[in-house]
């Protein structure tokens, strides 16, 4: 991949599914810019009981850290009010998009075509412009509304993936409900680098 991918954080619980992508990714030398949206800082904050930085060198040291790579792949970090940033606009090519995990509110606002921060920005950059976005809404149960929105993006060609694990694989370990996930995610954009058992039929 010569393009970067774009890896959008938002508030909903879960945020070990972002930790984890950005492992693989990063460990597969991919070019990652990553965007988080102000909800994300107060949800790590209340699972994890640490901040995210805000100024972007430090974001990304504090994302490395915490997927455990240090030095593969790059890592762009941008502030989530930053409207000017390169991943607003729809001149600057990237592979695709991936919201991980994907709120509710993210959904709606993306839904009415609402861009209130860059996340959201750059979602609405890729519906317009046809690229692959992919986002994994986690949240339950799903009202009505949910369910609505959730209707028109996959109308408007947004794969998608609810946080679902499987179990034929035999996970051991709450990694590998959550990788099975992220590589299902991946698999979207025909991105391949999680290591996962895959049905290979009775």
């Amino acid at each position: 991949m010569t393009k970067p991918l774009i890896l959008g954080i938002s508030g909903a619980s879960g945020l070990i599914y972002a930790v984890r992508a950005l492992k693989f990714l990063l460990e597969a030398d991919v070019v990652v810019e990553v965007v988080a949206s102000r909800a994300t800082y107060m949800v790590w904050e209340a699972e994890q009981g640490t901040s995210i930085p805000l100024e972007p060198k430090k974001q990304a040291e504090f994302w490395r850290n915490q997927a455990e790579v240090s030095e593969k792949g790059r890592l762009n970090c941008h502030r989530w009010g930053d409207l000017g940033a390169t991943i607003a606009s729809g001149s600057f090519r990237t592979f695709g998009m991936v919201i991980l995990p994907c709120s509710m509110s993210t959904v709606a606002k993306l839904a009415i075509g609402l861009s209130s921060d860059l996340l959201e920005r750059a979602a609405d950059v890729h519906i317009k412009e046809g690229r692959s976005l992919v986002i994994v809404p986690r949240e339950t149960p799903l009202s009505l509304i949910h369910l609505r929105n959730l209707t028109t993006l996959a109308e408007a060609g947004v794969r998608v993936v609810p946080a679902i694990p499987a179990w034929y694989h035999h996970p051991q370990t709450i990694e590998d409900l959550v990788d099975f996930v992220i590589a299902r995610t991946l698999d979207q954009l025909d991105i391949d680098v999680v290591p996962l058992t895959r049905w290979r039929g009775h």
